[in-house]
């Protein structure tokens, strides 16, 4: 009987152990939802640090020209643990796949998530591209925007992102000089159609996703609304 009751005290460690291999950090639950007390408790950080050094923001130095969603990550190197005991268990920095950033940085500094998994894939298809930098096209979408051709990558199969909003799989974009970027369309007819929000032709709507969610739509082209008030590619702003 006791050598019994050890052959499975043996058995349930080694699964637990088996299991810690299997699903690494990143793959955690925890890891990967964007809580709401933890972006409070980052945010009243990143409030004290601002007024405790006279308005400065406790973020990375980034280029200029970057993409505004991931311009300003914050840097809890500065805010931990003299303002927050810990860095979040869904931050990048601790395992998780999210990269805390700053929006609105001007007027209002504000706790947003870049979810990491984009930029893994767009990592991933760079990779493909041929040795001029460039991917091959299968089709024209708007001018300058193209759907890539995914065969002649190599792959078997369209390949896409997890949306950080619902539960749908994003596709992905290249543009003429070889950028890739992830389409937001489908989200943002979403949110038209479900919330009717009043917006103009000719404006960015990816505003509507940032106000909305905790995570920001990073590594996109802007977006605009035709006639129909459907989301559309505003290709005229870089």
């Amino acid at each position: 009987m006791a050598n019994k009751l050890k052959f499975f005290i043996s058995l349930s460690v080694m699964l637990t152990i088996l299991s810690g291999c299997m699903y690494p950090n990143e793959q955690k639950a925890e890891n990967q939802i964007p809580y709401e007390d933890q972006l409070n408790t980052v945010q009243s950080a990143v409030n004290r640090y601002q007024e405790a050094t006279g308005g400065l923001l406790p973020i990375k130095t980034r280029d200029m020209e970057t993409d505004q969603f991931i311009k300003y990550p914050i840097e809890f190197s500065k805010i931990v643990p003299a303002y927050t005991e810990k860095i979040p268990s869904n931050a990048f920095e601790n395992g998780g796949i999210y990269q805390y950033v700053l929006m609105d940085v001007e007027e209002n500094p504000t706790v947003k998530l870049v979810d990491l998994r984009t930029a893994e894939k767009i990592r991933e298809l760079n990779i493909r591209k041929g040795v001029n930098g460039f991917a091959p096209i299968s089709d024209v979408i708007v001018d300058n925007v193209y759907k890539l051709n995914y065969e002649m990558m190599g792959y078997k199969k369209e390949q896409t992102v997890p949306s950080p909003y619902s539960n749908v799989e994003l596709p992905l974009v290249i543009t003429g000089d070889g950028t890739i970027y992830v389409d937001y369309s489908i989200e943002l007819n979403r949110i038209l159609t479900e919330d009717k929000p009043n917006v103009k032709t000719g404006e960015d709507i990816r505003y509507l996703l940032t106000e909305k969610y905790p995570v920001v739509p990073a590594y996109s082209l802007p977006y605009t609304v035709n006639e129909k008030n459907e989301p559309i590619f505003l290709t005229e702003k870089k």
